[in-house]
């Protein structure tokens, strides 16, 4: 990972680096020491901005009072924990090595050395949980007051091991018809708590959104390091082999990562077409003159006219000049951006 690190210095051609995010996997199964000796060759070989936003990912079965301290004194200042839920019931369904009491106390153990930039994830639509349950999950959540809250949909991945004790009867199948019915609740209980809703699975109060998540979804270039991680240059997208093995071998040939990623240079259809993607999944939504500035009147007309039906049906709404999508709306936020999308 260090000589990924130093070999890739370049690649943001000295673009100030607002912000850094361990994550993906678990990188809290690192010791701060060595977190910090990530950091320190980040700040040494990157133009790194005045107030950076510095995220760890962590599960609370690998957190301590001890670790987070040493964390805080590192420079990491947000925290994004993995709760999923704080009834044990889901746990055991999630298979997760924490329980609910444990996930408690974590997140007080942050608060007390002094983090306050925390998010919880949270999973909905669980076969283990009713609305009911659902609800007191999110009444944990607010009585831990923190800023930032990310639930996710429990999908279920291909040959994962929970896919397959579904296949075989020994867990419960999950029904779509929960997820939206927790969905609901999750959208009216944020915005009572003054939460705004600013990407489909994420939510924060006024000014707390993850800086890291939202350059993603502005089009900003990020340099991503490790097996299966993505890089965007502005121009051309690039990814890591995901092979661990693969991808160290690589690593330490005498050509480093040279050959250690594909690459894509993207097509003025494809730079529309990850804009209006991402764009619209955020309350910032789709701005159709930035499209027209940046990427030509044929692209600009193009979404406008596709939007037309779209907005007369009530899947899209419109204000000035930005096209959104409201939280019932957000429910089909894929087959929406599929009928904005250039067919390639």
């Amino acid at each position: 990972m260090k000589r990924e690190i130093v070999q890739r210095k370049d690649y943001l051609h000295g673009e100030p680096v607002e912000t850094v995010y361990f994550g993906g996997g678990t990188p809290s199964i690192l010791i701060v020491d060595e977190i910090k000796e990530l950091l320190d060759l980040i700040k040494a070989h990157y133009e790194i901005s005045k107030d950076p936003e510095i995220t760890l990912e962590a599960n609370p079965d690998t957190l301590s009072c001890d670790y987070l301290k040493g964390m805080r004194t590192i420079g990491v200042n947000r925290l994004s924990i993995g709760i999923q839920s704080f009834f044990d019931n889901d746990l055991k369904y999630l298979s997760r090595r924490h329980d609910a009491q444990h996930a408690r106390q974590c997140v007080q153990m942050a608060k007390d050395v002094g983090f306050e930039n925390i998010s919880l994830d949270l999973i909905y639509g669980l076969p283990t949980s009713d609305s009911d349950q659902w609800n007191r999950n999110l009444d944990r959540f607010f009585e831990m007051d923190v800023p930032h809250l990310s639930a996710y949909a429990l999908t279920l991945e291909p040959n994962s091991i929970l896919t397959k004790q579904i296949e075989i009867g020994k867990a419960l199948p999950v029904n779509e018809d929960d997820a939206v019915r927790d969905y609901e609740i999750l959208c009216r209980r944020a915005s009572e708590h003054g939460f705004l809703h600013y990407e489909i699975s994420n939510f924060c109060k006024p000014g707390q959104h993850s800086k890291h998540n939202a350059n993603y979804w502005f089009g900003i270039p990020y340099a991503g390091f490790g097996p299966s991680a993505h890089s965007y240059d502005g121009t051309s997208r690039q990814w890591n082999v995901s092979n661990l093995e693969k991808w160290g071998r690589k690593q330490n040939s005498e050509d480093g990562s040279q050959n250690v990623a594909e690459k894509e240079t993207l097509t003025p259809e494809q730079i529309y077409n990850e804009y209006v993607m991402l764009r619209l999944r955020t309350m910032w939504g789709i701005d159709l003159k930035y499209i027209k500035r940046e990427m030509g009147e044929r692209f600009s007309s193009f979404c406008e006219q596709q939007a037309v039906p779209l907005i007369a049906d009530g899947r899209l709404s419109q204000t000035r000049e930005f096209l959104y999508l409201t939280d019932t709306q957000m429910l089909f936020a894929d087959g929406i951006a599929e009928a904005l999308i250039w067919d390639l």
